[in-house]
């Protein structure tokens, strides 16, 4: 069976991608990490994270568009739900974010802490792992993440916690909520467009896709505190079903 050009070219560039980002993080990370422990702020590591990501983003083709980008605060402790359908979503919403570096953090799956070098640079710049099948470490997650909002930091999560298949949204798990409302943090929705087609589930192959972020106006916590966190989890969901349906920035 004949395979199409574009896809031999996909998977090339997708090659070269993979052993010249994990060459720079090899490289950068260790040096990062120095530098950051020296002048003992975590800014420098952002710095690099970000050009590893646009090095990435370069080599496989991968463009991006922003709406809504008044909606990002670095001085507005938030916590930016994102919907999930490909592993392409962090890096990219992590550059259309970059108003909060170096104040914005990341809950992300412990399994991620089996990888080399990245998990020590996460703990430097506070980046809290959550392991959801263990329920006393999942809430002392939680709680380590809402104390970071209560000092002014932001937060990126995916509340479905996994990805989804089809592109419709998954059921929103509760934590990135409950932090918010405990951290007294706005919820900031997000809608990715076109990461899914760029990079399928299972396939290591990325095409060249624009993809598009779309980031809505923030929904403030306090308005339903910690007993209604049901209704912000439902608030939530619909601002994101409403970006989704808005479809890719022309």
């Amino acid at each position: 069976m004949r395979v199409p050009w574009p896809t031999v070219a996909a998977a090339v560039r997708s090659a070269a991608a993979y052993l010249i980002v994990s060459l720079y993080v090899a490289v950068t990370a260790p040096v990062g990490m120095l530098v950051a422990l020296m002048v003992r702020h975590p800014g420098v590591l952002y710095w690099f994270g970000r050009q590893g990501v646009r090095i990435g983003l370069a080599t496989v083709g991968i463009r991006y568009r922003v709406a809504g980008a008044e909606h990002v605060r670095g001085s507005r402790p938030s916590v930016y739900c994102v919907n999930h359908t490909s592993n392409l979503e962090p890096p990219i919403v992590y550059l259309a974010l970059r108003a909060v570096h170096p104040k914005l953090r990341i809950l992300y799956k412990a399994e991620l802490q089996k990888l080399p070098l990245l998990p020590a640079a996460f703990g430097i710049a506070g980046f809290v792992p959550i392991d959801r099948r263990d329920r006393g470490r999942s809430r002392a997650a939680i709680d380590t993440a809402a104390a970071a909002l209560r000092a002014g930091f932001s937060f990126l999560v995916f509340p479905e916690g996994t990805r989804s298949r089809s592109g419709a949204l998954l059921p929103f798990k509760k934590g990135g909520f409950v932090m918010a409302t405990r951290g007294g943090a706005a919820v900031v929705p997000l809608a990715i467009l076109g990461a899914g087609q760029a990079m399928r589930r299972g396939s290591l192959i990325i095409r060249p896709v624009t993809v598009s972020v779309r980031i809505g106006p923030p929904i403030e916590s306090r308005r339903f505190g910690f007993t209604r966190r049901d209704e912000l989890i439902a608030v939530t969901r619909s601002a994101m079903e409403g970006l989704l349906a808005a479809g890719p920035i022309r």
